[in-house]
């Protein structure tokens, strides 16, 4: 039986969203990560597990889950080679889940939001399926063909950017701008696979060799 994990981060969080979103899914563990604990405390969560350093959230919410015994606490010296959502990657991955949804790992900080999105590259090697979501995008890596159903899109919009330096043999079918074994570099032709659209119920990705961020937008 698979195992989800929601992992609640300290980025900007839309808690209008967040309450919306949450009402909708079920997670097996929950996992709050520092400042994270700011929302989790205004949406009324309880985490199963809590990480971090504990240097960017308030007194006041601290000990208030603090109070609650049942809460597994990992406390990390501020001094440390790994982000506090890296730490919270490496619990969860621990944990054997299958899926991982990061909120809150967006917004503020572009070094915490690109760190966060790197975590994902561990989730990718396990076979773990990881994504970033907020309001209005839901990011994953890729590594493999792909298959997109128009009635579950996040949004209009589906973009590809290549996370390693080279995508070779990208062809897309189902979307407004087909490809046909199209090779893709970092920084060059970035607008070649940004802002594609689905056209039919489904769409696919193929490609033969590297990996890409995939990101579904919605205005």
């Amino acid at each position: 039986m698979s195992r989800s994990c929601l992992i609640l981060t300290g980025g900007r969080l839309d808690p209008v969203f967040a309450r919306s979103y949450l009402e909708e899914r079920h997670f097996d563990v929950m996992i709050a990560v520092d400042g994270g604990l700011e929302p989790a405390s205004e949406l009324g969560m309880i985490p199963d597990y809590i990480v971090g350093d504990f240097d960017t959230v308030s007194p006041m919410v601290l000990e208030r889950f603090r109070a609650n015994p049942h809460i597994v606490w990992e406390q990390h010296k501020p001094e440390k080679d790994e982000t506090d959502t890296e730490l919270a990657r490496s619990l969860a991955v621990s944990l054997g889940v299958d899926e991982m949804v990061f909120l809150g790992a967006t917004g503020g900080r572009l070094d915490h939001m690109l760190g966060n999105i790197h975590a994902l590259y561990e989730c990718l090697k396990k076979g773990i399926h990881a994504e970033i979501i907020d309001r209005q995008n839901r990011l994953y890596l890729l590594d493999k063909a792909h298959r997109f159903d128009r009635d579950r899109q996040w949004g209009k919009y589906v973009s590809f950017l290549p996370y390693t330096e080279v995508v070779q043999g990208i062809t897309l079918c189902g979307f407004r701008y087909p490809l046909e074994g199209k090779d893709i570099r970092r920084g060059e032709e970035v607008g070649l696979c940004v802002s594609n659209e689905i056209v039919e119920e489904t769409a696919c990705i193929r490609f033969e060799r590297g990996i890409l961020i995939c990101v579904e937008s919605r205005d």
